[in-house]
């Protein structure tokens, strides 16, 4: 059977398991255009050293701009909505996920995600690798006027890997 192995019994009361409100979210955060982020686990308030975790909205028919988020990962989980990702130097990969479908974005990956709908907002809940706020907003050339096939993670994954942007 295993021990807990501390120097000193730690106050479980203060320092165990946070319990945080969906009403108790914090909105001062790095944001991207086109999408709303809120913070709920990050160090200050609730001691993690090595997770961020959140969520992101994005409304209807609405895209963020390109970015990546430094040598962090992160994964997102898709609660309402539908998600269409793009990546790549030139945004030229797509793939989109639904209700229950976990996206994973490597470090340094130029990415925009984008609501795939025009009547329903996507709603997911997104963690990272790291507590530093990381968002960097990138500017690259004419990805809001290319057209991109759309495959859903699922096809991707059966296929093996991603394809390119038929122009």
């Amino acid at each position: 059977m295993g021990t807990i192995e501390t120097g000193a019994t730690p106050n479980w009361r203060t320092e165990g398991v946070r319990v945080i409100p969906g009403d108790a979210l914090d909105t001062d955060t790095a944001q991207t255009p086109g999408m709303n982020r809120a913070a709920a686990v990050t160090h200050d308030r609730t001691g993690s050293k090595k997770l961020w975790a959140g969520t992101a909205t994005i409304h209807p028919g609405a895209k963020t701009g390109a970015h990546h988020h430094g040598e962090l990962e992160s994964v997102i989980y898709v609660i309402r909505g539908r998600a269409r990702m793009r990546w790549g130097a030139n945004l030229e990969f797509t793939a989109e996920a639904g209700p229950g479908g976990f996206i994973f974005v490597p470090p340094f990956v130029p990415h925009q995600e984008i609501n795939a709908l025009d009547d329903e907002p996507l709603e997911c809940v997104v963690t990272r690798s790291g507590q530093e706020p990381i968002v960097v907003n990138l500017d690259i050339d004419g990805v809001a006027c290319r057209s991109v096939r759309r495959r859903s993670l699922q096809d991707r994954s059966q296929a093996g890997q991603p394809r390119a942007y038929d122009p």
